[in-house]
């Protein structure tokens, strides 16, 4: 049975207070999970102001998919899908993706979009570069002496990438641990049951979970 994450989202502080909108698209996502006979983990909810771009909420969302091995399904694709942001974001985040009152915008037209959106990113950078150039051209100067900077040793880039990576992936799991751990009381072993039951995939992808394997993922959120 496939696993979903759904993100539902209003525009308003006044629709997220009163729900309005919330049960139509919970309603869609019902409606979907059934015609395909999905399981739903976990639900996510945006109230956004209007003004923000960066939307926390989706970023968690995307976070418990990653961590749950579990498709994204956002309710309403609306304007979402011609937001160049988001659709760069999904892209790097690397989640399967879904929506309920669009289910053919599978990841292979989510794709596509994101593929447009970045092409116009790119298209933006290149104008502003052409434009620096033009400057320099006309002898404005541009910046200043940043000092010399040489190439580090390969160990010790790939060392700290290997870091960043360990991090990456602690980061993945710090969310739905918080969830299923607030107050910090279950023991690791019992930590690592839960995850078990939960079917949520170790970071390996192979195996139980065990305890020592938690704990490794709360030093390195720790560090």
């Amino acid at each position: 049975m496939e696993r979903f994450v759904s993100y539902l989202r209003v525009s308003t502080d006044k629709q997220g207070k009163s729900g309005l909108g919330i049960e139509a698209q919970r309603h869609q996502v019902e409606a979907h999970l059934q015609s395909i006979s999905g399981e739903l983990v976990t639900e996510v909810v945006e109230v956004e102001s209007g003004k923000r771009n960066d939307r926390p909420k989706l970023q968690e969302a995307i976070a418990l998919a990653k961590a749950y091995n579990a498709t994204l399904l956002i309710a309403k694709l609306d304007r979402l899908g011609r937001n160049a942001h988001f659709l760069l974001g999904l892209k790097e985040a690397g989640v399967k993706f879904v929506a309920a009152d669009n289910p053919s915008a599978n990841n292979l037209k989510i794709g596509i979009l994101s593929l447009i959106a970045e092409h116009e990113r790119e298209a933006i950078s290149d104008r502003v570069k052409r434009a620096l150039a033009a400057a320099k051209a006309r002898g404005t100067k541009l910046g200043g002496y940043r000092g010399y900077c040489g190439n580090k040793d390969d160990l010790a880039k790939a060392r700290a990438t290997r870091t960043q990576n360990a991090l990456q992936k602690a980061k993945d799991y710090e969310l739905l641990f918080t969830r299923i751990n607030p107050d910090g009381t279950l023991t690791m072993k019992d930590m690592a049951s839960m995850l078990n039951n939960e079917a949520v995939p170790t970071p390996s992808g192979r195996g139980h979970w065990q305890g020592v394997q938690v704990k490794r993922i709360y030093d390195r959120l720790a560090a």
